[in-house]
């Protein structure tokens, strides 16, 4: 895995870029479209009909809509086949043996597992294409009318893996003219430059600490050791996925193309309200504007304004997964808003910030135990151990181990979770002298340096989103 990292990484990618600055305008769509497809069979070559089928799809159905202008009936029908089938997809791939495993619990009988793998990047994908046919029905967007253009939007190989989720509306005009230019291709190459440093210098060591921990033990996990391993987690899921992003976005702006930010230092947040908008930015704009608004928002009574967010919370957390904890963790989250909303902000707002991160990191800390483990049973044993509420000890000597050999990685990654190196940074761009430029670039040039060592020596290098 990690040598066809590196393989597609720079060895691929540089000839797939060299193509497309090399071709007329109008072959451009079709590199991207070309390089997409090996990007997505380098790991999952069999969906690939699958991507092309539901592309059709959705293209026919966006057509059909804006020719039945006037006759709801008919657009009603186009976007019902199209959602439908989208989702069936998605359902069948992602819920099916989630469904017969619990068929299987309350009825006590036993219906073979279906075991089919994943495809990678499919919520992404479904989501995407659901925001395309519905803002063709609303009429906010017009129906794409060049197929090899929908082709190009939809296989988008910077983000079809693990987003962010990109609406058509951000990128429908780029698929005809784009933005390219020298600038565009500094600025992209530094963003995708940062992803990658966060995700194999950050993400690969703290996700290395934590897959020790949580295969460890329990029976011998000391209260400090859960907070090291939780802590490790957290700093992982972040680094992994906004690392993910961040090459996403340089790779677009590269491309001469433009998507939205997905993070905004999310850590940092003194509610779990603030938490969310900071979070995964796409999906939760998704959300809100595709589900929460349509059920009504809160222009219907507060009861149902509760309900509208339990709803939401409940299919983002089935959104992440096939999994019980899954939906736990977005009710989790879910109740805590509605608590927010209704009181504990007013609270908070008289608070000193200090006092007001310190609870949302807590919070926040939890929900990712949650997140973490398929077992309830292990939630809860870990949660128990964080706030030494069971038999085991508060410090141990595996604990002090760990903390000692990672105590550097972790404190690096909390600064980088902070917005402190990036304002310095902005700081050095904006009066930049000659020395001040090389310091930047041999920056940036170390960190590729290093992020190339650590992927062809390090075997450990999962991508948390690609399941999702």
């Amino acid at each position: 895995m990690v040598f066809s990292s590196v393989v597609f990484l720079y060895i691929f990618f540089p000839i797939m870029l060299l193509i497309y600055f090399a071709v007329p305008k109008k072959f451009k769509n079709a590199v991207m479209i070309l390089a997409s497809l090996v990007f997505f069979a380098w790991g999952e070559i069999r969906y690939i009909f699958i991507m092309l089928i539901l592309a059709v799809m959705d293209f026919i159905c966006g057509k059909g809509i804006d020719k039945n202008e006037g006759n709801k009936s008919k657009q009603r029908l186009y976007l019902f086949i199209d959602v439908g089938v989208n989702l069936l997809i998605l359902f069948f791939f992602k819920y099916a043996d989630f469904i017969i495993s619990n068929i299987n619990a309350v009825l006590h009988i036993e219906i073979p597992l279906w075991n089919i793998p994943l495809p990678i990047g499919v919520s992404f994908n479904t989501f995407q294409s659901l925001s395309y046919i519905i803002d063709v029905y609303r009429g906010t967007v017009k129906c794409e009318k060049s197929f090899y253009n929908y082709l190009t939007y939809t296989t988008l190989f910077p983000q079809i893996i693990a987003g962010p989720i990109v609406r058509y509306e951000t990128v429908d005009e780029e698929l005809e003219t784009k933005k390219i230019s020298m600038d565009n291709f500094s600025k992209g190459m530094r963003r995708f430059i940062i992803g990658l440093g966060k995700k194999v210098l950050i993400a690969n060591n703290v996700g290395a600490l934590w897959n020790m921990i949580e295969t460890s033990g329990y029976s011998e996990m000391s209260m400090l050791l859960s907070w090291v391993g939780i802590i490790a987690f957290a700093l992982q899921i972040y680094f992994d996925f906004s690392g993910y992003s961040d090459m996403a976005i340089g790779l677009a702006n590269i491309f001469g193309m433009d998507f939205d930010e997905n993070f905004n230092y999310p850590y940092i947040s003194k509610s779990i309200t603030e938490f969310w908008r900071r979070w995964h930015m796409t999906l939760g704009s998704w959300f809100r504007d595709y589900i929460y608004i349509p059920l009504g928002g809160n222009r219907k009574g507060f009861p149902k304004q509760i309900r509208n967010i339990l709803i939401v919370w409940f299919l983002t957390g089935a959104w992440h997964g096939a999994s019980w904890n899954f939906m736990l963790w977005g009710l989790f989250f879910g109740i805590i808003l509605i608590i927010e909303k209704v009181v504990l902000l007013k609270i908070l707002e008289k608070l000193p910030k200090w006092t007001n991160h310190i609870y949302s990191m807590l919070l926040i800390l939890v929900s990712w135990v949650i997140f973490a483990f398929e077992d309830l049973t292990k939630v809860k044993d870990y949660i128990l151990t964080m706030f030494h509420l069971n038999d085991t000890s508060i410090v141990n000597a595996e604990g002090l181990y760990y903390l000692k050999n990672y105590f550097i990685i972790i404190i690096i990654g909390i600064i980088l979770a902070t917005p402190i190196v990036s304002k310095l940074f902005k700081k050095l761009e904006e009066k930049q002298t000659n020395i001040r430029s090389i310091l930047i670039t041999g920056v940036y040039i170390g960190i590729l340096l290093l992020s190339t060592a650590s992927l062809v020596s390090d075997s450990y290098n999962p991508f948390l989103y690609f399941r999702f």
